[in-house]
């Protein structure tokens, strides 16, 4: 087990009538005028909206709002915002909504606390971290990135089609309220991509090259095997009140660290899957279903035991004489029915963007190897060629 340091502040407040504790966690923060960030209308004609608001005025706290978040959270919204939060003078971001409406939030809060930097200038590495950062609070609509209790931002330069992360213990929020009721309404694609971004968190972490993890490989198996019952049962009855608790709580903690911790991550299908986000505007977690099978192939050589314990711990694969290669195979091969059973693609062409031309893949690997300079994840470093040789295997319908 590798050092690691642990530092997860979110305050949680989980179920029915959570939104009620709006106001009371903002004045904890002091926050005296909030900026909501939050997506479509849906959080308008809800009521969620009004509810909020009412919780905010019962404290004594003023308000204003950036609506239009959209998937794939755009830079160019993430400006106009921290503009408004410095007119308006914010002293905290409040999300309301989802991974990309978290995620625009905590960019928010990073510009508005450093008003002379240009925001993408930290994405990029220019200026290496904040001096400071607004706090941001989280009400949580959608079960999916983990966002809400995360170390990670992610924007998506629409100017030069570059989707990328950002981070570090700085823009986790500080409070987070959960009540799955306020999923039930999600479009079941929603629900979906949710569901796999969430088993894609953990696999992300899962599969490294450290072993001798044995806590926390039963948490992240423990948690993958639940993401997978309670995740189909949500997905096929959405008020399903106790499925949809599972998902959210398994949500919050696939992103926050916990199941990777003592080994780093690898997150090279979460690379791959960014590159076709910001390029085609695809939903985020149908990217990864739609890459991870032919990424898991052309890596499970590297770790087949590996493979095959995840076959054996979360699919009740039963050992034969076929050996961990067999396990392994049938692992990989049920993931993908996992995720075809939730309707999601498992290859490019079952994606908006279709086929492509073997010239935009390499487009996307050199792209992401920084013009092929730089090799991505841990558990089989993949330099260009390698992304591009995953990506012509999903590369059909």
């Amino acid at each position: 087990m590798q050092n690691f340091t642990y530092y997860t502040p979110t305050e949680i407040i989980f179920g029915r009538g959570a939104v009620k504790e709006a106001g009371r966690l903002a004045a904890k923060w002091n926050a005296k005028r909030i900026l909501i960030v939050y997506g479509g209308g849906s959080a308008v004609r809800s009521g969620l909206l009004a509810v909020i608001e009412e919780e905010l005025e019962a404290e004594g706290i003023a308000w204003e709002t950036l609506p239009g978040v959209q998937p794939n959270p755009r830079l160019a919204l993430a400006r106009e915002g921290v503009k408004k939060a410095v007119a308006f003078g914010a002293d905290l971001i409040l999300a309301v909504g989802g991974g990309s409406v978290i995620d625009t939030a905590k960019a928010v809060a990073i510009g508005a606390a450093n008003p002379d930097t240009d925001l993408w200038d930290f994405w990029t590495g220019k200026v290496e971290k904040p001096e400071q950062v607004l706090p941001v609070g989280v009400v949580l609509t959608i079960a999916a990135a983990g966002s809400e209790t995360s170390d990670s931002v992610v924007l998506t330069n629409e100017e030069t089609g570059t989707k990328k992360g950002y981070g570090g213990d700085f823009v986790r929020p500080k409070f987070a309220l959960i009540n799955p009721e306020l999923a039930a309404t999600l479009p079941r694609y929603q629900l979906a991509c949710g569901v796999v971004d969430i088993l894609m968190h953990t696999l992300e972490r899962y599969f490294t090259p450290v072993d001798g993890n044995r806590l926390t490989d039963e948490i992240a198996e423990g948690l993958m095997r639940t993401i997978i019952c309670e995740g189909k049962k949500a997905y096929d009855n959405p008020s399903d009140y106790d499925a949809m608790s599972e998902v959210m709580w398994c949500g919050s903690l696939s992103h926050n660290g916990l199941t990777g911790l003592g080994r780093g991550k690898d997150f090279s299908c979460h690379k791959l899957g960014h590159k076709i986000g910001g390029m085609f505007d695809e939903s985020h977690g149908a990217t990864l279903s739609a890459v991870w099978g032919s990424w898991a192939r052309y890596v499970y050589h590297q770790d087949a035991a590996r493979f095959a314990r995840y076959g054996r711990k979360v699919w009740g694969i039963v050992s034969d004489d076929s050996g961990d290669e067999a396990a392994a195979l049938e692992a990989i091969r049920r993931t993908e029915e996992f995720f075809c059973s939730l309707d999601m693609p498992v290859c490019l062409g079952q994606l908006g963007m279709g086929v492509q031309p073997e010239e935009v893949l390499w487009k996307m690997a050199k792209h992401a190897t920084n013009g092929g300079t730089v090799k991505l994840g841990s558990f089989c470093p993949m330099d260009a060629a390698d992304m591009v040789a995953i990506y012509k295997s999903a590369n059909h319908s």
